[in-house]
């Protein structure tokens, strides 16, 4: 891929910027309950693996408290609704995130790909994909797991980015809606 698509920016463009206008009072109402139940402030933030490799920071409301390491009631119902990850509508605001591709990880897993998996990093990372989709409930299947991270990195990664290099090569602003309209539909 050498230029990334042009309806793709009309699409993140189009539908974020409309929808943080929107949504700017519940991010804000969001945002003070975080603080007040994890910690001032509420809102998380981590490097991750973007396009071509290059690492940004992902903004998340934070559901974990500050002090004790543990996830709060709050944090769990944020977490549920997919609500702490809004604040990802300003990555793409800023261009580092779109509304559809891989979903950004920690350094240590994409930027280490090989070969032709890494056409994934062609790819900006996305709000959704059919991964995220697929995997909604990672954490829950992680804690079911003897070795979780054994189980991550042998089952679920490389599950991802098969993924994740199906939809490279499916790239299209249909499937894009098709993707965004599956996360609609799982998040009642």
């Amino acid at each position: 891929m050498k230029k990334y698509p042009w309806w793709k920016a009309m699409m993140d463009y189009g539908i974020v910027l409309p929808a943080t206008i929107v949504l700017l009072p519940i991010l804000l109402i969001l945002f003070l309950v975080a603080s007040s139940d994890t910690g001032f402030p509420g809102i998380f933030r981590q490097e991750r693996i973007g396009r071509h490799g290059k690492v940004f920071i992902i903004y998340k409301f934070r559901t974990y408290h500050t002090v004790t390491h543990t996830k709060s009631p709050v944090g769990n119902w944020m977490r549920k609704y997919k609500l702490d990850e809004l604040p990802q509508l300003f990555n793409i605001l800023k261009g580092e995130m779109s509304l559809v591709g891989p979903r950004p990880d920690i350094p240590g897993y994409y930027d280490c790909l090989k070969g032709n998996d890494r056409l994934v990093l062609e790819l900006k990372p996305g709000l959704t994909s059919e991964a995220g989709i697929k995997y909604r409930d990672e954490e829950e299947l992680l804690s079911r797991q003897a070795d979780a991270l054994k189980y991550n990195d042998e089952v679920l990664f490389p599950e991802k980015v098969k993924m994740n290099l199906r939809y490279y090569h499916r790239l299209s602003f249909r499937n894009d809606l098709r993707i965004l309209l599956r996360t609609l539909s799982v998040l009642r």
